[in-house]
């Protein structure tokens, strides 16, 4: 099943995914995907804000891995410049995923294969309006699964609709 919700502004993503962090748990995957400017830091800004990341969150494109420290640590992750999945492996993903923190990989679509098979996956598109976004939420696995009415609480000031697959 895949949620669907709508948002109008930057701080709208930032406020969905800061409302999905409350759902955190150790070892989570979030994959997100979309195109070039959809909202997927904006996202993470907001995710690792419910995490009470007191940095500032910015894209990792050129450093490709950023960690921050919060309720539980947030490595974030850009693997759009990586030509190989090997190379995702190179950033010491596995190491990552060992650790008790929550890992988000933007455009994580490219590199499903080397990730576990346990992951919420979040794609972002663009709506109407320049600043109207579109958030396809699908639990892959169970671990993300069990939690999807919970997922689907949280969502509830943007509206989900549900989506079969």
């Amino acid at each position: 099943m895949t949620l669907v919700v709508a948002t109008s502004a930057v701080d709208d993503t930032r406020h969905v995914g800061e409302a999905l962090s409350a759902l955190a748990r150790p070892g989570d995957v979030v994959v997100l995907a979309g195109d070039l400017g959809a909202g997927k830091t904006a996202f993470v800004q907001g995710f690792g804000r419910g995490l009470g990341v007191p940095d500032r969150i910015t894209s990792p494109t050129f450093t490709l891995v950023h960690v921050y420290d919060g309720r539980l640590p947030v490595h974030h992750l850009d693997v759009y410049r990586l030509d190989q999945l090997s190379e995702a492996l190179d950033l010491g993903l596995a190491e990552m995923l060992d650790e008790p923190g929550v890992v988000l990989v933007e455009w994580g679509d490219a590199i499903t294969p080397v990730l576990p098979h346990d992951y919420l996956e979040v794609r972002l598109t663009f709506g109407e309006g320049d600043d109207d976004r579109n958030l396809a939420l699908r639990c892959i696995g169970p671990r993300w699964t069990a939690r999807q009415s919970a997922l689907a609480s949280s969502l509830a000031p943007w509206a989900p609709t549900e989506e079969t697959d």
